[in-house]
């Protein structure tokens, strides 16, 4: 029905020359995140479900990959700047995952449990310099269950520990599978900045409450 409204308000618009449509109501709940356009053409993880439309706990999204639980969410909207590096977290959320038969044993390399918990961070990163830098939004994760976890646990692999050029732009998840779900909070560390051999900026300690 509001598309039909939306529909008859804009041809209004169109035939009658109106300088402005009527504002529409939007169901828009307050806990879900807008999405900027890096966000929405982010291409889905080809080893987990796809979990951007989970906002309520205890919420189920099932597909070629694996089901997928949310325990917690958090939206962040936190802008740091380490450097020539601008970087955004936008959520963070804890999670359950089953992952379908294919993928079992791409998650063998992390965890030898056919299903696992795991807390993941969406990120966005700019290099604003005109050089190539090296740096790892999330070089090492504590929760506050006390589970210290290092970089090469990622099993998002979004590429966003590598080289990243001059005026480059990325965006996707980091996640690490966790023992213990029922935490409180995350502190992310993020990597040094490198320009080649040489250190440019130190780390930022990043804690995010859910």
């Amino acid at each position: 029905m509001i598309k039909i409204i939306t529909v008859i308000t804009l041809l209004s618009t169109v035939l009658f020359g109106c300088s402005s449509a009527p504002e529409q109501p939007a169901e828009v709940k307050a806990e879900v995140p807008a999405e900027n356009e890096t966000v929405k053409n982010y291409a889905p993880n080809p080893q987990v479900p796809d979990d951007r439309q989970l906002w309520k706990e205890g919420k189920t999204h099932i597909d070629e990959k694996g089901e997928i639980t949310l325990k917690k969410a958090k939206t962040v909207d936190g802008n740091y700047k380490i450097g020539p590096i601008e970087m955004k977290i936008t959520d963070a959320k804890v999670m359950h995952l089953k992952p379908d038969y294919s993928l079992v044993d791409y998650f063998h390399t992390l965890t030898h449990d056919e299903e696992f918990d795991f807390v993941k961070v969406f990120v966005e990163i700019k290099n604003t310099s005109d050089q190539k830098v090296n740096f790892a939004p999330a070089a090492f994760l504590e929760t506050s269950e006390g589970e210290q976890i290092t970089w090469e646990k990622d099993m998002y692999l979004d590429g966003l520990n590598e080289e990243i050029g001059p005026n480059e732009t990325k965006a996707g998840n980091v996640g690490f599978i966790i023992e213990k779900s029922e935490l409180n909070s995350i502190e992310i560390t993020t990597s040094d900045v490198f320009s080649g051999e040489n250190k440019i900026e130190d780390a930022e300690k990043i804690k995010i409450e859910f």
